[in-house]
């Protein structure tokens, strides 16, 4: 069975994880409104999507 000599030491083990924190989410304006809205999906604001509205546009009233 694979035993290690040696223990890790905290900053050999966190360098090795450098690359497993979590990145910002991407936000790009919606061309019909100007909300923010994430790439590739249907905007909550107006339910536009690549140029056309796909879904009723929500109404605060």
């Amino acid at each position: 069975m694979a035993v290690p000599k040696k223990k890790v030491s905290k900053s050999r083990r966190d360098m090795r994880r450098s690359h497993h924190g979590l990145s910002a989410a991407a936000y790009e304006e919606c061309p019909n409104c100007g909300e923010l809205k994430r790439p590739h999906h249907v905007c909550a604001a107006c339910g536009h999507y690549n140029g056309r509205e796909v879904l009723e546009a929500a109404d605060a009233s």
